[in-house]
């Protein structure tokens, strides 16, 4: 009976712990079970811990990461750059369906044998999924950030009174390849979202046309000039120009073309009228010595002997024609240089009509300041590129080969003064000057005509002046001469070419 009886207590004390262990495993599952709804403690989705939260929780909080602004920094400028605005998106539905494939494919008993013994699970990662829209974000730096946070580079500014240019400011341009580099990086990192935009230096900006005009003509006032002066001005890189006359310090508004004794400067189209006439380059040595002559001595006889080439009586007269043909209207030389010399025709162009200018251009030989330059600009472009209107007017006799060989005899013209003496030494000028003594041995017209070649920009330089009583050419006392105002212009123009190489 005793047996018996202890049977049962055995039993029983047996049932209890079997419930017991019933309900505690029935227990730990459904708190298993309810760990099991929301994701591992180790996971994360995108970067972002997201253990021990539900789906709706960690959609919000990955939400929250990747929505939120990306602080780009641009120079001193902050920009909060909305990642919907650049079309980024996170694919929030696609990594939660991942991280639900992690939290439940998983051996049940396997992850409740862990959860028993209170196991850390493997870490979870769900790796980012998105997509942005690079046409968008570039679209987006183009439009909104580059034209409100670069910095234009400002130009320098004429100085009163000199020959040179206050210097310019350079400028930035945001790196857009870089930038969109850089900020898709940060969109899609849940925690590096602050980036700093480069940028690239512009290069400092040469002055405007419009200010080196200004200095121009305030060298003019400056040197107290109260003459005539007519000037052109051609950047052979860009074919924009300058031109302006003044006479006794003030700008003739109305047409600055200006007729002048050529004097010298229109040995620069008897040397072209040559090679146009007999079209082959180099020459004979005779010939060779007469063009060297003519241009590096000055020399008329010399000059005569050239234009005889073309014809022994109205070499001058071919030399006219050709002018005319090239569309300059205003140059002509109407009879030979040597004493006595008959005037073969007479010439009235436009700008010897005019009647509000009295210069008492020379009847025999006469140009413009514009005619001259534009000479020599095509000139330039025949040489450089073959082209311009030599070689449209010509095309038989001029091209790059001779184009070059008559600026080799400019070349040749050296005496350190006017416009030479505003370049550096050994600077390339291809050009012809000029003055004529009056009979009473007074010069009232000092001219040069030139290419100046800089390491800045080539350019052409005309320069004519005319007084009614005396050009002097040297420095008087405090007054400024011929040279040294001549060189002034030159200096000024060789400065605005090369400001940024200097």
């Amino acid at each position: 009976m005793r047996n018996r009886n202890r049977n049962i207590w055995l039993r029983g004390i047996s049932i209890l712990f079997v419930s017991v262990a019933i309900v505690m495993t029935a227990v730990s599952l459904v708190d298993y079970s309810r760990q099991r709804n929301n994701y591992p403690p180790a996971m994360t989705i995108a970067g972002v811990p997201v253990g021990g939260l539900e789906p709706g929780a960690a959609s919000q909080r990955l939400l929250e990461v990747y929505t939120s602004p990306v602080e780009a920094h641009y120079g001193d400028a902050v920009i909060q750059i909305d990642p919907g605005v650049v079309g980024f998106k996170p694919d929030v539905e696609s990594m939660l369906a991942a991280a639900d494939l992690l939290r439940t494919g998983g051996a049940f008993w396997g992850g409740y044998w862990n959860f028993l013994w209170n196991r850390d699970p493997s870490p979870a990662a769900v790796p980012l999924r998105a997509t942005i829209e690079e046409d968008r974000l570039r679209a987006y730096l183009q439009n909104e950030i580059a034209p409100r946070y670069d910095l234009p580079s400002t130009p320098a500014q004429p100085i009163p009174g000199g020959t040179s240019f206050t210097p310019g400011t350079p400028g930035q341009t945001l790196d857009i390849d870089r930038a969109v580099v850089l900020i898709e990086d940060a969109l899609r990192s849940p925690s590096t979202r602050t980036v700093s935009l480069t940028f690239q230096q512009s290069s400092l900006t040469r002055p405007t046309l419009d200010n080196l005009e200004i200095l121009l003509k305030q060298i003019v006032t400056v040197s107290e000039f109260d003459g005539l002066i007519g000037l052109y001005m051609a950047d052979l890189q860009t074919g924009q120009e300058i031109h302006f006359a003044m006479n006794g310090g003030q700008e003739i508004s109305d047409e600055p073309d200006v007729a002048f004794t050529a004097s010298s400067t229109i040995k620069i189209p008897i040397l072209i009228s040559y090679f146009v006439q007999h079209g082959k380059a180099p020459v004979d040595d005779s010939v060779d010595t007469k063009i060297l002559n003519m241009i590096h001595r000055s020399d008329n006889v010399a000059s005569d002997a050239v234009m005889a080439e073309l014809d022994p009586d109205t070499g001058p007269l071919v030399v006219s024609a050709n002018m005319s043909r090239i569309g300059l209207e205003n140059t002509f030389m109407a009879g030979f240089f040597y004493p006595g010399a008959p005037l073969l025709q007479r010439f009235d162009t436009p700008a010897n009509q005019r009647f509000d200018i009295f210069n008492e251009p020379d009847v025999y030989n006469q140009t413009t300041a514009t005619d001259m330059g534009t000479l020599l600009v095509d000139l330039f472009q025949c040489s450089d590129s073959g082209g311009g209107a030599l070689v449209a007017a010509f095309p038989d006799k001029m091209d790059q080969a001779v184009c070059q060989h008559i600026i080799d005899y400019l070349l040749a013209d050296k005496v350190g003064a006017l416009i030479e003496a505003g370049v550096p030494e050994g600077t390339r000028v291809a050009h012809k000057h000029g003055w004529i003594p009056e009979n009473d041995g007074v010069v009232r017209n000092f001219s040069d005509a030139a290419i100046v070649y800089s390491p800045g920009g080539n350019f052409v330089l005309t320069i004519y002046t005319y007084h009614p009583v005396q050009l002097i050419f040297p420095d008087v006392g405090d007054r400024i001469g011929t040279n040294r105002f001549f060189a002034n212009l030159t200096q000024a123009v060789y400065n605005y070419f090369n400001l940024t190489s200097q």
